[in-house]
């Protein structure tokens, strides 16, 4: 069985604030983390806390910006910003941008948000490298941590939580050469268990509620003794990408 439990009172995050030590206050009140919980939280407070926020006031939009702008009819200064992140524009098309990261994540908007940025002229990036965040915060809290945001799918409409950062939890299960139910041997199964325990966990919580972390229990066989490779394992090679 796995739980999934809100921590709650968690508050506005700053730059520079000690998120560990705010997380694991936040869940005294739970019974506290243990060694074999998944604690997911959202990058953008991971994001926040890092210093990871624009203030589009000092943004100077360039050529390309305000003519995708004004074309459009978006912020130059958050298009800046995209483009700004991305390591690579994937498809630009009526108003959307879709890019792939630094990271190697193919996005939208290069992963750059204005919601729950803290203020209408502020925009939140992802972490410089949300694997690292994840090591950090599990050495602090003494658990399995998975960083998350929300990604759409391509065929599919809507968008579902993916794990962007990860320590101390397989990302992957890898099930080729194992048998099926019927004792078929399997030849592509690859489960994306970091994705799937940040999708479960948002669930648990609502978007306009302040809600950033969830711990996961149930999860144990999954958990590592080390950090792990991480959520870069979850990227797919470029030289595999049948589409973008």
């Amino acid at each position: 069985m796995i739980e999934a439990a809100v921590l709650g009172g968690i508050p506005e995050v700053r730059p520079g604030d000690d998120l560990a030590a705010l997380l694991a206050a936040a869940a005294e009140p739970l019974g506290g983390l243990r060694p074999d919980d998944v604690l997911c939280v959202a990058h953008k407070v991971v994001s926040k806390a890092e210093g990871r926020v624009v203030d589009l006031r000092t943004v100077v939009p360039g050529d390309r910006a305000q003519a995708w702008a004004r074309e459009w009819d978006r912020d130059p200064r958050q298009i800046q910003v995209v483009l700004d992140e991305a390591a690579e524009v994937v498809r630009a098309d009526r108003g959307r941008l879709i890019c792939r990261t630094r990271h190697g994540f193919v996005c939208a908007n290069a992963g750059v948000d204005r919601s729950n940025a803290g203020g209408e002229d502020r925009a939140v990036l992802l972490p410089l490298d949300a694997d690292a965040s994840a090591r950090r915060l599990r050495a602090r809290l003494g658990c399995a941590v998975v960083i998350s945001d929300s990604f759409g799918r391509a065929w599919r409409t809507g968008q579902a939580e993916v794990a962007i950062g990860c320590a101390g939890l397989a990302p992957l299960e890898d099930w080729r050469g194992r048998s099926d139910a019927d004792g078929r041997k399997m030849s592509a199964t690859v489960i994306a268990v970091a994705d799937q325990a940040a999708a479960a966990a948002d669930l648990a919580r609502a978007k306009d509620a302040a809600q950033p972390a969830v711990r996961l229990r149930g999860l144990g066989r999954y958990v590592l003794a080390a950090d792990g490779p991480g959520a870069a394992a979850l990227v797919r090679p470029p030289a595999d990408d049948l589409f973008s």
